[in-house]
């Protein structure tokens, strides 16, 4: 019963749309209408630039973390923690508020390594940055990111649950990146630049 209710919980905060909330917030804008349509950070980044696509990420971030902290609030077992991270990523994946659909988990899955393995994040989040500052594709650098985690992981000496956890999450990033795999492969997915896909200014407002 713990756990259906940590599953429940971590569900529910990982489904909160904050792009959605963001952009609605600050600009008016329905993220989902713009660049790649989807409501993580990289597309606000796009979309607004750079200050709303950072405040996404961090509150993405949070939902991780908030899930850790539900799992381990509830029973305090490495498993208890992974559970309710495991249940936001799918939340912000698959968001209750969103018809089930949502963003890419990366920055979600972040929160939720950076609590219990934050060696393993540092060197996470050095991967993605360079290839990232390479490449200029954020996709592609969440998906060797997401790859390299269990193999860090295993070769850390964490606990079996974190390799589980690291499988899972990684296997959850990969699938959800599956559209800008496919952009990747014919040469059309989009580099990172902000303001790229911004929305056409109202009648009357200054540029």
């Amino acid at each position: 019963m713990e756990y259906l209710l940590i599953g429940a919980l971590s569900y529910v905060v990982g489904s909160i749309p904050n792009g959605l909330i963001v952009g609605k917030m600050l600009k008016g804008v329905d993220i989902r209408q713009f660049g790649s349509k989807n409501i993580g950070a990289t597309n606000m980044y796009r979309v607004l630039g750079p200050w709303p696509a950072f405040l996404v990420l961090i509150t993405d971030i949070a939902k991780g973390v908030a899930g850790v902290y539900i799992g381990q609030a509830f029973l305090g077992a490495p498993a208890a923690a992974l559970a309710g991270g495991i249940a936001a990523i799918a939340g912000h994946n698959w968001s209750l508020f969103l018809g089930f659909q949502g963003g890419r988990g990366v920055a979600t899955a972040l929160g939720v390594i950076a609590v219990l393995m934050p060696k393993v994040t540092a060197i996470i989040f050095l991967v993605w940055a360079a290839i990232v500052l390479l490449t200029r594709y954020v996709s592609l650098g969440s998906i060797i990111a997401a790859a390299v985690a269990p193999p860090l992981i295993w070769l850390f000496g964490e606990q079996p649950e974190y390799l589980y956890f690291g499988l899972v999450a990684a296997t959850f990033v990969i699938y959800r990146h599956r559209p800008n795999i496919q952009r990747l492969l014919k040469g059309e997915e989009l580099k990172i630049k902000a303001g790229s896909s911004a929305p056409p200014k109202k009648d009357g407002e200054q540029p």
